[in-house]
């Protein structure tokens, strides 16, 4: 979108990400529990406990996590805030200096490298957030982020987790054939995350919805070889 400023892009690409990060992990997770079950057994019911309990765990584990890790870079941005503050009231030249030293490495030199560093240190709001994106490389975190991460991370791995399961609601009456299905609707989907990522960020797009799958499928394969010779034998 035309005009965006780069905090918005900041904010669009952290829930872009929060929800690749949600949906695929529920969904690779939920998938790997479901073939290991039916390796492991035909009670219908054991696999429906199984799975809910994965997506209900999952979920609420992975929406923590997305809060808590927001919320600690936060956190860690206005720290740093406050201690870049204190250092442009304490340490003025030397603070300067830093700035000269980023306009050199963006080729600035003589007058004109000294006249914009007098620009950017007259206005001490461009000074700190120059020092904070191009000495520091952090990001700010709004108030609000930690929130957004765990709402979207939470509903993504509820979304991803269901997916797996949606051959077993609509019929349980051969477990293969609904394992079968779920492995092909949940590669396919998959297959448009991995699609979808690469045409909103960088990458081939056919690279990344294949990588994506066969990721999601192997974790699958997994737990399937997991139910298959642990689960099976016990049975």
């Amino acid at each position: 979108m035309k005009g965006a400023s780069a905090a918005e892009k900041h904010a669009r690409s952290g829930l872009l990400s929060n929800f690749i990060l949600g949906s695929q992990d529920g969904l690779v997770n939920v998938l790997g529990i479901l073939l290991g079950l039916v390796a492991a057994t035909s009670d219908v019911r054991l696999i429906f406990v199984a799975a809910l309990a994965a997506l209900g765990a999952e979920s609420i584990s992975m929406g923590a996590v997305a809060y808590t890790s927001t919320l600690a870079r936060r956190k860690q941005y206005l720290k740093e805030v406050e201690r870049e503050q204190q250092e442009m009231k304490e340490l003025p030249d030397k603070e300067r200096q830093e700035v000269r030293e980023i306009f050199e490495r963006w080729g600035y030199a003589g007058e004109q490298l000294e006249r914009v560093t007098d620009v950017i240190v007259s206005n001490p709001r461009a000074w700190l957030e120059l020092m904070m994106a191009h000495e520091l490389y952090l990001q700010p975190v709004d108030e609000s982020e930690p929130r957004q991460s765990f709402t979207v991370v939470l509903t993504s791995t509820i979304v991803g987790s269901l997916i797996p399961l949606i051959p077993f609601f609509i019929s349980t009456a051969d477990l293969l054939a609904d394992a079968v299905a779920s492995i092909l609707l949940s590669g396919g989907v998959l297959f448009f995350v991995g699609y979808y990522e690469a045409r909103t960020t960088v990458g081939s797009l056919w690279r990344s919805g294949l990588q994506m799958a066969l990721i999601g499928l192997a974790a699958g394969l997994a737990g399937f070889l997991i139910g298959h010779f642990i689960g099976a034998p016990a049975g």
